[in-house]
């Protein structure tokens, strides 16, 4: 079992960037693809991005194209979030992931691909 932690949340106007880290720990950091999630009060868990096991591949949501940018540094155990651009629709609890399986669900994955999760940390973007 893989324990996951989040941080770097907080609250930033819109038009404004934050780094989200989640670090891995207690089990082979590797053995994982690391996604993020996000949910919004009274709304579904949403996919925000995903990437494989070298950090070579990588999918996102597409609300969150060509703002978002997911990636992991192994050495760390820790997978990272830039968020650019933010929007107040962006708002939301964000949740780290980790699954042991790659599935060819493109910009598709679903939170039932993942089997570990974190406790989710708060970003809120302002006008």
């Amino acid at each position: 079992q893989v324990q996951l932690v989040e941080s770097g949340g907080g609250a930033v106007q819109a038009g404004g960037s934050l780094r989200l880290s989640c670090v891995a720990s207690g089990s082979t950091f590797t053995r994982y693809v690391m996604g993020w999630f996000r949910q919004a009060p009274g709304k579904e868990r949403e996919f925000v991005g995903v990437v494989s096991w070298s950090g070579e591949e990588t999918y996102y949501g597409d609300s969150v194209k060509g703002r978002f940018t997911i990636s992991r540094d192994n050495a760390k155990n820790t997978v990272f979030l830039q968020m650019n651009r933010l929007k107040p629709e962006d708002t939301a609890l964000y949740y780290c992931a980790a699954t042991t399986r790659w599935f060819m669900e493109g910009s598709r994955w679903s939170g039932d691909h993942f089997e570990s999760w974190g406790r989710g940390i708060q970003v809120t973007v302002y006008s």
